[in-house]
């Protein structure tokens, strides 16, 4: 099929979403689709070379970069990615955003909707409500259950459960493939051969940091990899850190996706150290739907993970693939990564299980059961 994927994310970025898109990308197109993404044109397009490093890629498809005014709230994008697909000769539609999603279906096209978070506002769940009855060609993949279950609740609809998938984010393991151990991945990096614990990704309210500090303060003997987070956030953390005495921290910035493998593989440890209460970019609270990408990574680096407690973290992890604490409570923190510092076996037989039971969660077969049975949907005339 020909397929238009729109998002609204800027390409490149440093945010989830845009890494998202890409990888879903990159999955339709390895499927034999023929893959356009049309993405708002608000920063320089990138080479095809700095995009395939940036985000771990190993396929290429083409991006259209198109109008788009922030004042108007994205709405000229909508009208101009609906334009593009039509010109694109599109299949159906593929996207992550109501505005867009409600119109293709008036239009006639198939759509596959992505919903990460609920829907907010007075307008948000009175689109929901068209973009669900306007057409019988559609599908929406949500990436928990608890999320399902906070969109019927506010848009005042009921799902069957084959209506609507449960589609958790996924990971590409031939990024994985290979990995030297944590003792080889460490020298490759220039760091100390000493325990290490190891956390990626952004530092928005409720993702750790606060965690990640104590913990660091009060283990000195352990190395702490703390890997992304934008300039601002890792300046304000090294000069805590400083203030506090601790030395034992090594905080890298952003780091492309194509190299965060072996950052992960240095890590005896991996910590996913959530509040109760997390706020993601929008600024929602997102602790009850949550569904990390880094969760998936960090099992496909074969290496232990310790996380916060979380009931929707249980969609996936489980007592055989990871240890859970409470969120917040630093002494439970420091306890559990004690003791699975000091029982290499444990953690051993920790990360193996978690490799293999990651296999199924691969971008590519994510994406064969979002298009099943869209192969004989009809395009647009």
């Amino acid at each position: 099929m020909k397929i238009a994927v729109i998002t609204n994310s800027r390409i490149p970025s440093l945010t989830a979403n845009s890494i998202q898109a890409m990888k879903v990308c990159q999955a339709l197109a390895q499927l034999g689709h023929e893959t356009r993404l049309f993405a708002p044109r608000e920063t320089e397009p990138a080479s095809w070379d700095s995009l395939l490093t940036h985000y771990g890629l190993f396929t290429t498809f083409p991006i259209e970069w198109l109008p788009s005014i922030p004042t108007l709230k994205r709405y000229d994008f909508t009208f101009h990615s609906i334009l593009a697909a039509r010109k694109f000769k599109a299949d159906m539609i593929y996207t992550w955003l109501l505005n867009p999603a409600v119109v293709a279906t008036w239009t006639g096209w198939p759509v596959i909707l992505e919903v990460h978070a609920e829907v907010t506002g007075r307008l948000g769940p009175w689109l929901m409500r068209r973009f669900w009855r306007s057409s019988p060609r559609k599908r929406m993949l949500v990436t928990t259950r608890p999320l399902k279950n906070a969109i019927e609740r506010v848009a005042g609809l009921r799902f069957s459960d084959d209506e609507v998938q449960i589609a958790p984010n996924g990971v590409d393991l031939a990024q994985y493939e290979s990995l030297p151990g944590a003792e080889e991945a460490r020298r490759q990096l220039g760091l100390q051969e000493k325990p290490t614990v190891g956390f990626s990704g952004h530092i928005y309210p409720g993702r750790g940091a606060d965690l990640l500090f104590e913990l660091a303060t009060r283990m000195p003997d352990v190395q702490f990899l703390w890997v992304g987070g934008t300039p601002d956030e890792v300046g304000y953390w090294r000069d805590q850190l400083a203030s506090a005495g601790a030395t034992n921290v090594t905080m890298t910035g952003f780091v492309e996706n194509s190299r965060l493998p072996l950052y992960q593989a240095a890590a005896d440890v991996l910590l996913m150290p959530y509040g109760r209460s997390i706020s993601a970019s929008s600024g929602q609270d997102i602790a009850e739907v949550i569904n990390p990408m880094k969760m998936f990574d960090y099992m496909a680096a074969g290496r232990a993970i310790l996380s916060a407690d979380l009931p929707v973290i249980h969609e996936v992890l489980n007592e055989g693939n990871a240890v859970f604490c409470e969120p917040g409570d630093v002494d439970s923190w420091e306890r559990n990564l004690r003791e699975l510092l000091s029982d290499e076996p444990r953690r051993r037989a920790l990360g193996a299980q978690a490799r293999k039971d990651v296999g199924g969660y691969t971008w590519t077969a994510r994406a064969e059961r979002a298009l099943e049975g869209f192969g004989t949907q009809l395009k647009v005339s």
